[in-house]
């Protein structure tokens, strides 16, 4: 289980999904689509973050910021 949404969050935002069939997925498939989902985005996602977070910081001050992207380059 994925700890950013919870089994009720999953099944709300499949309702809201307009799909072209009804698949009639059991909790756990949505679940496990969900988990999957989230984690092959998680990259991407945790990247974005970063490149915004050093593009704050270097509005504020480009010295930290430089440092902040070479400590993170090594994560």
């Amino acid at each position: 289980m994925n700890p950013y949404l919870n089994p009720d969050d999953i099944k709300q935002a499949y309702f809201k999904i307009q799909l072209e069939d009804n698949y009639n997925f059991l909790e756990e498939d949505l679940q496990k689509l969900a988990d999957g989902f989230i984690m092959a985005a998680m990259p991407a996602i945790v990247k974005t973050e970063r490149d915004m977070c050093i593009k704050f910081v270097n509005s504020l001050n480009t010295n930290v910021a430089r440092a902040l992207g070479e400590y993170r380059d090594n994560l």
